[in-house]
């Protein structure tokens, strides 16, 4: 199955690596791209992605300052690649595999 997994985050470095760690996890095999849309974080969530990035080549995050939940996961959707799309909140995360 191939899905794309759309988060949007501001500001959450207390919990964005349970969330990558999580997706990080799934058992989706090669088919797999987490879309993060940050909308400008000033903490260290950013980097904490970014750092997380390197090494999980799924990983696409996108930066916009000011950019709305809603309009950060409808950004998310135009950016996705498959055609199943799932939705995780920064602060949620997977708990099985």
């Amino acid at each position: 199955m191939s899905i794309s997994i759309i988060t949007t985050v501001l500001n959450n470095e207390q919990f964005i690596y349970n969330c990558l760690r999580s997706v990080k996890t799934q058992k989706i095999g090669n088919n797999l791209e987490h879309i993060i849309v940050d909308g400008g974080s000033r903490d260290k969530t950013f980097t904490i992605i970014k750092k997380f990035q390197k090494k999980n080549k799924y990983v696409k995050v996108f930066q916009i300052k000011n950019i709305g939940i809603y309009q950060g996961i409808n950004y998310g959707i135009k950016k996705s690649k498959y055609k199943f799309i799932g939705l995780l909140h920064s602060d949620d995360f997977y708990k099985n595999k």
